[in-house]
């Protein structure tokens, strides 16, 4: 992984952007020595979206799990919400 700060990525921003699509570099952006962003390759973007997705439904179904079947109507809920 490389770190190049914001500056510099700006007037190079083709080749480090070429960097992350056919090498699938990862490249941290800093501004004042504080990590601040990155450029990664859209594969990449795409798999981590992935494991974003796999782990929010594992939550949900853990969360459903662990409520034992118990619910709560939406009107109630929007009612005790002031909606």
């Amino acid at each position: 992984m490389t770190r190049i700060g914001v500056s510099d990525a700006r007037e190079n921003l083709g080749e480090v952007v070429d960097r992350a699509r056919y090498t699938h570099e990862r490249v941290v952006l800093t501004k004042r020595g504080k990590e601040v962003g990155a450029i990664i390759s859209i594969d990449d973007l795409r798999l981590l979206e992935m494991l974003e997705d796999q782990l929010d439904i594992k939550m949900a179904r853990e969360a459903i799990a662990e409520s034992r079947g118990e619910r709560i109507p939406y009107e109630e809920v929007r009612k005790k919400l002031g909606l």
